[in-house]
């Protein structure tokens, strides 16, 4: 008896839908707990907290695990600075844009500044803040001068994390020479 070609065609998306609920239900299996749907009338797993409540609601909230004493905190994953002062205030926060390549989390000093110069990708910029380098790479802090940020190419390797001219100007009069940075994710 000769099969039609409908035939094998259901009978492979059978086989394929079959396949994909069995692996569904095997990652639903192995899913640490609090990460699945919650059900209905289900109490929250212990040792399950939820962040706290400020930080969903003020993302300019200065992270936690961030260090002590007076410095430069920056927020890898909000793309964001806080300037702290020695007694715990926050004088500034800002958005940045990111640079493509970036530092790894931990504790940095400033190692160098340059009032005006122009950046590895080409856009003159100003109040360039230092902090590390890696695979050759200088990460530092930096306004553009133009206030017009300009993409860098998607391969090309950059470390300034650009800000504001204004912001940067702020950066500049609080980052001096020594001065710890924290990156935190």
């Amino acid at each position: 008896m000769a099969v039609s070609s409908s035939g094998i065609v259901a009978a492979l998306t059978a086989a394929a839908l079959a396949t994909v609920g069995y692996l569904a239900h095997q990652a639903s299996q192995t899913l640490p707990a609090g990460l699945g749907r919650s059900q209905a009338g289900a109490a929250p797993a212990a040792g399950v907290s939820k962040p706290p409540h400020q930080a969903r609601k003020d993302p300019a909230a200065l992270p936690d695990g961030s260090g002590k004493g007076a410095r430069v905190v920056y927020s890898l994953r909000a793309n964001r600075v806080w300037l702290v002062g020695g007694d715990e205030a926050v004088t500034r926060t800002f958005k940045v844009a990111p640079s493509t390549v970036d530092p790894a989390p931990g504790s940095y000093s400033v190692t160098s500044r340059s009032n005006a110069v122009t950046g590895s990708d080409g856009v003159p910029v100003e109040h360039v803040v230092r902090f590390t380098t890696v695979d050759d790479v200088v990460i530092g802090f930096s306004a553009a001068v133009t206030d017009s940020p300009r993409a860098p190419a998607p391969k090309a390797r950059t470390g300034g994390i650009r800000e504001s001219r204004a912001d940067g100007e702020a950066m500049w009069t609080f980052a001096t020479i020594g001065r710890k940075v924290v990156v935190v994710r």
